[in-house]
């Protein structure tokens, strides 16, 4: 028997059962869902954090959003590779114990340097999950069931994005109104630091339950096989259609400026404007983000088919270009609503589109690119929109805040310009790049 007959018959013994599957998927839903959670409730946290620190919007931003993106963006491929290499279920396990450790040691340090470098542990924690999420997913389901896996763990970002300003707003206030958390060795904690390490502890317990998780078979792998690309090939695909991958991804990567410097400031500009508290501001966005966010993800990703049926094979491509402009409308107005009711209500269509372009984005990288590159270029559009976004973002707000208008109260303003920039940026790259993009579907070789 030849070994890749002996590695066929030892997967079919291993294949998951559907139980085993779906418990897989429930860990890894939840798992995204705390790193959601963990790297975004410092959005209803700001306020205190910038008194205690005696800090500005600019400083904070770097808290925010460089500190965790640092290494966030750069460990995502060695990563991968390790998860390729080795057993995914423990890569996971330890990013998901690391990332808690340090969110609970945000809520323990004293310091701006101390907030600064637990914030980047968080960031080096979460750059475990996904790639080795993704792989596990991919030999957990079968080729017909894996989207649907691939969807429900995705909603891991709206539903986390969510809570976290829900279940850091109401922990917050709980302890604002009910006095500090006393530590033995460490001493009294303040609402903030006590917020930090209260939606840090789950994930210990989430650590648990991942250790009764199995590592699967991998599907399809023959052992004595490399099939592995090199750098030279993907860049000599990259530079064949050059004008059709850098449209889209730096579109993208610029929407994704806009995206999370919305997220990491929206609740703060209905406190700051709108006179609402830290707990009402970040449970309404929170709950407007579950929603209009899971549904602009899932809409997103269905709105392309009727489009393709009627003869546009840019569809997706195409749908990114007038997503961004139909963002501009509501991302300008809301932050300019006279009444906190409003901005509310104007929050359900910014998040809406701010959730409803990636997945399309995805599918366009696809559509252009020969199976054996997918991977490596999707990482490409990865790190890009998570070095625009993560490490851009929140400062660009606060950059135009601190620096343009001179003014905390102008954050409002801050908030209506950005979208003025990018929307009209992003959509006009997009265009360019269409009909490059139609040629590149004409030329791949799949």
């Amino acid at each position: 028997m030849s070994k890749t007959d002996g590695a066929a018959l030892d997967q079919v013994a291993n294949e998951p059962t559907r139980g085993a599957a779906f418990y897989a998927l429930l860990m890894l839903l939840l798992a995204y869902i705390l790193s959601f959670v963990d790297r975004n409730v410092m959005a209803v946290l700001i306020g205190p954090i910038r008194e205690d620190f005696s800090i500005s919007d600019f400083q904070y931003s770097l808290l925010h959003g460089f500190a965790f993106s640092m290494f966030y963006i750069f460990l995502g491929l060695p990563i991968a590779r390790l998860a390729d290499r080795g057993n995914r279920k423990w890569v996971v396990t330890a990013g998901v114990f690391f990332w808690s450790l340090m969110t609970c040691l945000c809520g323990l340090t004293r310091s701006f340097a101390g907030l600064f470098f637990a914030r980047i542990g968080v960031g080096v924690g979460e750059a475990a999950l996904s790639p080795p999420a993704y792989s596990l997913l991919s030999d957990y389901f079968s080729e017909q069931d894996l989207p649907r896996a691939m969807a429900v763990y995705t909603l891991g970002i709206t539903i986390g994005g969510g809570l976290a300003y829900i279940i850091g707003g109401a922990v917050y206030e709980y302890f604002t109104l009910h006095g500090a958390l006393v530590l033995p060795l460490v001493g009294e904690l303040r609402p903030w630091q006590t917020t930090f390490v209260i939606v840090g502890l789950p994930g210990f317990l989430l650590v648990v339950l991942l250790a009764f998780m199995r590592e699967p078979a991998r599907r399809g792998v023959v052992l004595d096989r490399d099939d592995g690309y090199s750098l030279g090939e993907v860049g000599a695909q990259l530079k064949l259609h050059w004008q059709a991958y850098g449209s889209l991804i730096l579109g993208v990567s610029l929407l994704s400026i806009l995206g999370y410097g919305t997220m990491a400031w929206y609740p703060e500009f209905l406190v700051r404007s709108h006179g609402m508290s830290r707990a009402e501001a970040g449970s309404q966005f929170g709950l407007i983000f579950i929603v209009a966010g899971s549904a602009g993800t899932l809409l997103g990703g269905f709105s392309a088919r009727p489009l393709y049926e009627r003869g546009y094979r840019d569809a997706s491509m195409r749908l990114v270009m007038w997503i961004a402009l139909l963002w501009l409308l509501p991302a300008t107005l809301g932050p300019r609503a006279a009444e906190g009711q409003w901005a509310l209500w104007a929050a359900a269509p910014i998040v809406f589109f701010l959730n409803s372009y990636f997945a399309l984005a995805i599918a366009a990288l696809q559509g252009i690119t020969p199976n054996r590159m997918r991977a490596q270029i999707s990482a490409l559009m990865l790190f890009m929109t998570n070095l625009f976004g993560l490490a851009l973002g929140p400062s660009a707000v606060a950059a135009l805040t601190d620096f343009v208008f001179g003014s905390d109260v102008a954050l409002a303003s801050s908030l209506s310009v950005l979208p003025l920039v990018v929307c009209p940026a992003a959509a006009l790259l997009i265009f360019l790049g269409l009909k490059h993009y139609r040629r590149a579907l004409e030329n791949v070789d799949v």
